[in-house]
C-alpha cells in the first residue's frame, strides 16, 4: 500500500489551499453575514479548473481524477463551507448526472458552459414531503404530444435560484399504477415558462451559498429532454447520490481540517493561569482526539475515492466516509468551541461559523440515519 500522494495532487491542493486563502477567506465573514452568493467568486473557482474536473476535455473537463476532485473541495471547505457547497453540489449534482446519463447531443449543450464558472446546474430531487423518502416524490411529468408537462415543486434545492442558474435536473412522477411509482428525469432550462425559483433564506448554514424552492406550474419542456430513459430516474438520481456522498465527505473533512487548526491556534495564544491553554492536559488531548479523528476520516475517504477510480464497488466505503467525516465534522466543530470559550461563540471568530456550517452535513445528500440504513443493507442485515 502506498498513501503519497501524486505530485500532481500535491499541486492541486497547493493551488486550491492557496486560492482560498487569498481570495475567499478575506470575504468569507462578510458573505455569511450578508447571507450573499458570490457569482464572482464561482467565476474564479471556474477559472482555477475546479468545476468539471473529472470530465474529458472536449466537455470543458480537466480529465482528473475523482481524488482530485475530492481535494479541491476538502481545501475549499478548510476556509468556508458555503463556497465547497457551491462546488460540491454542481460537479457531483449538476455535472454528473449530465455527464453519466445524457446522450452527447445533451452533453454538448450544456457541458462546456457548466465547466466555466459562469453558469451552474441543480439536482431537482427534495421535495417538501420527501426527503429520506425519495420515492414520495408528488411531483409529476405527463406527455402531451412532443413535450413532458412537468407540475410540482422542490425544496432545498442548491445552486437552484442564483442569476447563473442554468437549469435543473428534476425527478418526476411520469406514471403510477397499483400504488406503483415509475420515476423519469428531466431537463428543465432555468428560462422555461412556468418554471419559478425563489432563494431561500434565513439559513443557519452555507448562508453564502445559493439554496432554492423550485415550482413547475404546466412546465413544458421537448420530449428528448429526457435524462436516460423513461423510468429510470430514481436509478440516476440514487446512484448520483453514491458519488454525491464523497463530496459531502470531503466537506466534512475539510470543516474539521480548519475547525482544529483554528482551535490549535487559539490554544496555543490563549494564556491562563499564566500558561497556554494547550499545555493544560484537557485542551491538549482534546486536541490530539482531533487529529487522530481527522486522519482517521481522511484515510477512509481516499480509499473510497480510490475504488471509484479503480471502477470498484465503492457505495458501501462511499456512505462510511460521508456518515464518519458528518460525525466527525460535528465533534471536532463542537469541541473546537469549547476551546474558544466565550469568544467561539462570538462571529468575530470564524469558529462560529464552522459550527454552524457542519450541521447540514448531517443531513444534507442522506442523513447519517440514511446512510446508517445504507451500510446495514451493504452487511446483511
Amino acid at each position: 500500500m502506498n498513501f503519497d500522494l501524486s505530485e500532481e495532487h500535491k499541486l492541486i491542493r497547493e493551488t486550491v489551499r492557496e486560492f482560498a486563502e487569498r481570495e475567499i477567506k478575506p470575504v468569507a465573514q462578510e458573505l455569511d453575514e450578508k447571507a450573499e452568493f458570490s457569482a464572482a467568486l464561482t467565476k474564479r473557482m471556474g477559472e482555477l479548473g475546479l468545476f468539471g474536473m473529472y470530465l474529458p476535455e472536449k466537455y470543458g473537463g480537466q480529465e482528473l481524477d475523482t481524488l482530485s476532485y475530492i481535494i479541491a473541495v476538502e481545501e475549499l471547505a478548510r476556509i468556508d463551507g458555503s463556497q465547497a457547497a457551491t462546488l460540491a453540489a454542481h460537479n457531483s449534482l449538476g455535472i454528473g448526472p449530465l455527464y453519466y446519463y445524457g446522450t452527447e447531443e445533451q452533453k454538448m449543450k450544456y457541458l462546456p458552459r457548466l465547466c466555466t464558472g459562469d453558469a451552474l446546474w441543480s439536482f431537482g430531487l427534495t421535495e417538501p414531503g420527501a426527503g429520506s423518502d425519495s420515492r414520495g416524490s408528488k411531483t409529476t411529468a405527463e406527455i402531451q404530444g412532443n413535450e413532458w408537462v412537468i407540475n410540482g415543486s422542490k425544496i432545498f434545492i442548491t445552486n437552484g435560484a442564483s442569476e447563473i442558474n442554468m437549469g435543473c435536473t428534476v425527478q418526476a412522477v411520469s406514471s403510477e399504477k397499483d400504488g406503483k411509482k415509475q420515476f423519469t428525469t428531466i431537463l428543465v432550462d432555468g428560462d422555461t415558462k412556468g418554471f419559478k425559483r425563489v432563494p431561500m433564506h434565513n439559513k443557519m448554514m452555507w448562508r453564502a451559498s445559493d439554496t432554492a424552492e423550485l415550482f413547475f406550474d404546466d412546465v413544458r419542456v421537448p420530449k428528448e429532454n429526457i435524462l436516460g430513459e423513461i423510468g429510470q430516474g430514481s436509478k440516476i438520481m440514487l446512484s448520483t447520490l453514491d458519488a454525491g456522498r464523497l463530496s459531502i465527505a470531503a466537506m466534512g473533512l475539510g470543516a474539521a481540517q480548519g475547525a482544529y487548526e483554528l482551535a490549535l491556534a487559539y490554544a496555543k495564544e490563549r494564556k491562563q493561569f499564566g500558561q497556554p491553554i494547550s499545555k493544560f492536559q484537557i485542551n491538549a488531548f482534546k486536541l490530539a482526539d482531533m487529529a487522530m479523528k481527522i486522519e482517521l476520516a481522511r484515510n477512509l475517504l481516499y480509499k473510497a475515492c480510490w475504488l471509484k477510480d479503480e471502477g470498484r464497488p465503492f457505495g458501501l466505503e462511499s456512505a462510511m466516509a460521508k456518515l464518519y467525516c458528518s460525525e466527525i465534522a460535528k465533534e471536532v466543530a463542537d469541541e473546537a468551541v469549547q476551546i474558544h470559550g466565550g469568544y467561539g461563540l462570538m462571529k468575530d471568530y470564524a469558529v462560529e461559523r464552522f459550527y454552524r456550517d457542519q450541521r447540514l452535513l448531517q443531513i444534507g445528500e442522506g442523513t447519517s440515519e440514511i446512510q446508517r440504513l445504507v451500510i446495514s443493507r451493504y452487511i446483511g442485515c
